[in-house]
């Protein structure tokens, strides 16, 4: 019989080094929370953003990391563990970075010792209530897009007759001006004399939302809340008052995103 065989050794293979994915400037400087994707196309139309002290010309710009990149001269930091903030947005506030017209905005009053962040979709001028703010663009980008889920609800209080099932109704959906609006569970909470206030939730978060449905249905809004996003709630937090979502809860939470 002849000896069995020995088992053949399979040839070393050199290791391969672990390289960075090469990723759009816009998309890495939104990650590290500098601020959104729109916001640093424009930062970078406007020559704010160099590249080894070189104004780059074009958020397309590949790079595999954010290393010698500046924003107005200052260095970028490669990009941490996402921190969620809840901000209590008061009314007569644009949610932006800057406002042309030298209106006020929610920088003016978020505390100087809190790190950069953008904020996760937007209220309006006069809308108040819960304002998520986060260092990081990817996670902004997960908790805005209608197709994740995110519950987001309001309470809004309106003049004008209105009933519990043309509320009902919202449910389908709504088409307003050839703009379709998806399902909305909308419930009436109470009556005070010729207001009412509404209790709405939806996932979609549109522009203008709640206030163009509630004026489709004949109401005049006068004011609009929200209260929660997702499973972060408004609660007791002070007008103005920012505090940070524990990590734990934020981890937990991100594992449900779709």
């Amino acid at each position: 019989m002849p000896p069995p065989e020995k088992p053949r050794r399979e040839p070393d293979r050199p290791l391969r080094a672990s390289k960075a994915e090469p990723q759009r400037i816009a998309k890495l400087l939104a990650r590290a929370g500098v601020a959104s994707r729109r916001e640093i196309e424009r930062m970078i139309e406007a020559r704010r953003v160099s590249i080894d002290g070189v104004p780059i010309e074009t958020p397309a710009t590949i790079v595999t990391s954010l290393h010698n990149v500046t924003v107005d001269g200052q260095p970028v930091e490669a990009p941490t563990a996402a921190r969620l903030f809840r901000f209590h947005k008061p009314p007569g506030y644009l949610t932006a970075e800057r406002d042309p017209k030298g209106r006020p905005t929610i920088y003016d009053r978020l505390p100087p010792e809190l790190p950069r962040v953008v904020p996760v979709g937007r209220l309006d001028l006069n809308t108040e209530g819960l304002l998520l703010l986060t260092t990081d663009g990817g996670l902004k980008r997960q908790l805005e897009l209608p197709a994740t889920g995110v519950t987001r609800s309001y309470r809004a209080r309106a003049y004008g007759p209105i009933s519990q099932t043309q509320l009902e109704d919202l449910i389908e959906g709504i088409e307003i001006d050839g703009i379709r609006y998806g399902s909305i569970d909308a419930n009436l909470e109470r009556r005070t004399g010729t207001n009412t206030w509404i209790e709405m939730k939806l996932t979609e978060g549109k522009n203008r939302e709640v206030r163009r449905v509630l004026e489709h249905l004949g109401l005049k809004v006068s004011r609009l809340i929200r209260t929660a996003y997702g499973p972060f709630p408004l609660a007791d937090l002070p007008v103005g008052a920012v505090d940070e979502v524990k990590q734990h809860e934020l981890v937990a939470f991100r594992k449900t995103l779709k």
